[in-house]
């Protein structure tokens, strides 16, 4: 097992050691998962296809739930936002 410190700056970013992210490519998405005092890392790679899906359409949805609580959500047709919904 690997163990490393790192520090979070002030703007929540947190550094993975090198060491630990040398099978990680730039730009791999990954989940957090925060249950109690526990935090986890994933990359959704590692996930099944399904349930990373199902992750990825949460982020999403809320994502745009941000967008309409900050006023800044773009109104659509119904046949626009549910052909934008078959994209994701």
């Amino acid at each position: 097992m690997d163990v490393a410190i790192t520090k979070m700056s002030s703007k929540g970013q947190v550094v993975i050691p090198a060491s630990m992210r040398t099978d990680l490519p730039e730009g791999e998405k990954i989940l957090i998962i925060k249950e109690g005092e526990r935090i986890i890392l994933k990359p959704l790679t590692d996930l099944e296809p399904a349930l990373r899906d199902d992750v990825l359409f949460a982020e999403k949805t809320e994502h745009a739930f941000e967008e309409y609580k900050k006023g800044t959500f773009i109104r659509k047709k119904e046949g626009e936002f549910i052909d934008e919904l078959d994209s994701w």
